[in-house]
């Protein structure tokens, strides 16, 4: 009765029709730098040497191919040994997480089978980025990440030591603050900051393997708009500017200034049309006494 359930779950899982049956071993979680075995055992219905391909899918979705025409390919050479039933990887790595696709194919039919495998690595120190100083009503957010844990990390808030409840509105001594935790990708956000939230913040990472990571502890102050500041600096502005109109009007009063030069137009040469005088002495002779003026 079992062996029929198992078989019948099987089938629902890889969608594959009874006679061309795929069985695969169930997700593993794996602890980095060890090695797994991964199960594909399939029916005889595909013939006496149906062929075997492995492949892998990650994180991503970028999909690799990992064993064909009867040996591994590319970076997977000697790292896994396939066999009759199986594959067999020495070391796992952080970057072997994802989906292991099984697929036999023969003369009567195809089937697949597919295998999560789950890296375990525990949480590094996070990075987290946290203002030293901000202004009351403005928009903050603090980000904390972690880069390497696997499964991902889930990220939790302190304040002056004291860990932040997920919403603040459950608990009588944060009703008062207004903030928005994401305890998925580590943002702490405060829609509108109040003097109530200056402090001292750090988050910590943890996904179940090893110790929580905590990161670097920053105080934020949250300061009121210094409106004088801004009219003292407006005002020394326009004085400034004044001052630098008033300079140059006095300058220009006593001469200091360059004169502007106003350049001269240039000399032409105009014809001027001899007198009849000019062209007969009395004598019937042609002299020229005057033509052109400059």
């Amino acid at each position: 009765m079992l062996t029929f359930v198992f078989v019948c779950l099987s089938i629902s899982v890889t969608g594959l029709h009874a006679a061309f049956t795929v069985t695969v071993s169930p997700a593993a979680k794996v602890k980095e730098n060890d090695g797994v075995d991964l199960k594909c055992s399939y029916t005889a219905d595909f013939g006496s040497t149906p062929r075997i391909e492995w492949k892998f899918k990650d994180l991503k979705g970028s999909q690799t191919l990992m064993y064909f025409d009867n040996k591994p390919t590319g970076k997977y050479e000697g790292r896994i040994t396939v066999y009759d039933g199986g594959l067999r990887f020495n070391k796992l790595t952080r970057a072997d997480t994802g989906d292991y696709d099984c697929e036999v194919s023969g003369n009567s039919g195809y089937g697949e089978g597919s295998i999560k495998v789950t890296v375990l690595v525990p949480p590094s120190k996070p990075v987290s980025r946290i203002p030293t100083s901000v202004t009351t009503s403005s928009n903050v957010r603090l980000t904390c990440f972690d880069a390497d844990g696997s499964p991902p990390s889930t990220y939790k808030w302190y304040k002056d030591g004291t860990p932040l409840p997920d919403d603040p509105s459950k608990f009588p001594n944060f009703k008062n603050l207004t903030y928005k935790m994401n305890v998925f990708n580590g943002n702490l956000e405060f829609p509108s900051v109040s003097k109530l939230d200056t402090g001292s913040y750090f988050c910590e990472a943890s996904n179940g393997e090893g110790v929580p990571q905590r990161g670097d502890e920053v105080r934020m102050e949250v300061r009121d708009l210094n409106v004088g500041g801004i009219v003292a600096g407006v005002i020394v502005a326009l004085l400034a500017v004044a001052l630098l109109l008033f300079g140059l009007w006095y300058a220009s009063k006593k001469g200091y200034l360059p004169e502007k030069r106003v350049s001269k137009p240039k000399q032409q040469a105009v014809y001027t049309q001899p007198r009849m005088d000019d062209m007969d002495d009395g004598d019937g002779e042609f002299r020229q006494k005057s033509s052109f003026v400059v």
